[in-house]
């Protein structure tokens, strides 16, 4: 089985070799077949150098460059539409690894009967290490109700950076993606339920991370402003979700 990283990255220069280090040290002893697709969002600094030295180390890493930087979303959409061609799994993560990659194996067993499965910091939140600042978990619980209330019943936690999907699902659903912010994770996933795919969200490990690229100031704005123009392109959902609790609805698979 082919499992295919997916990290976006934007200005990761200072910890990206380190994140591709620990990825490389995993592969050694996984039982499955890992590759990297590193998604460079137009980086000023020296990411793509890091990431091209590795690859000359390690040839399961390649390097994706987009010419400007568009946004996480874009990068995203990029690594995962290259990467679903001749990989079973596409494992989206972000450049911190603040969800360890262990916790992969959490995740795959839940790949037998879900297209999509979602890290998630909300269902067991003993598993956070070490928290965020208080005013971006309340900005971070504030969007949930706003993403839940208009999109997403039923899933708790959208932009943990820690999804797994299968390759075929993830072709189908980022080929119709248009979102290049941070709001990226709540079209995928309602595109996902649209399109009858089953959505299971389970609990993982995470840590807060310093150096974060979201900007608190534009951020909150640009990501309401794209959850408005989610909803009017693609309408409200209903519940269909699976959590490690059980309920939900099953629904098609690739």
């Amino acid at each position: 089985m082919v499992i295919e990283i997916i990290i976006p990255a934007y200005n990761e220069e200072k910890r990206i070799g380190g994140t591709l280090e620990r990825l490389r040290a995993y592969a050694s002893v996984c039982r499955w077949t890992m590759r990297v697709t590193v998604a460079d969002d137009g980086s000023t600094d020296g990411t793509a150098r890091v990431v091209e030295d590795m690859a000359a180390q390690w040839p399961a890493v390649r390097l994706l460059r987009l010419e400007k930087n568009r946004g996480k979303g874009a990068a995203v959409r990029t690594g995962m539409l290259a990467a679903a061609a001749d990989a079973d799994l596409l494992l989206l993560s972000d450049a911190d690894l603040a969800a360890p990659i262990e916790e992969i194996e959490k995740l795959l067993p839940h790949a037998e009967h879900a297209a999509v499965i979602i890290g998630s910091r909300a269902l067991d939140r003993t598993l956070i290490r070490i928290h965020q600042p208080m005013h971006r978990e309340v900005m971070g619980m504030v969007y949930n109700l706003f993403v839940q209330a208009l999109l997403l019943p039923g899933l708790w936690d959208t932009q943990c950076g820690f999804k797994l999907f299968r390759a075929a699902a993830a072709k189908d659903i980022f080929e119709e993606c248009r979102t290049d912010g941070f709001s990226y994770d709540v079209e995928a996933l309602r595109l996902a339920v649209q399109k009858g795919y089953t959505v299971e969200e389970i609990p993982v490990a995470w840590s807060h991370m310093e150096e974060s690229r979201v900007r608190l100031v534009s951020a909150p704005w640009n990501m309401f402003s794209e959850l408005w123009t989610i909803y009017r392109r693609l309408g409200r959902g209903r519940r269909v979700f699976r959590s490690c609790a059980g309920g939900g609805f099953p629904r098609r698979n690739p």
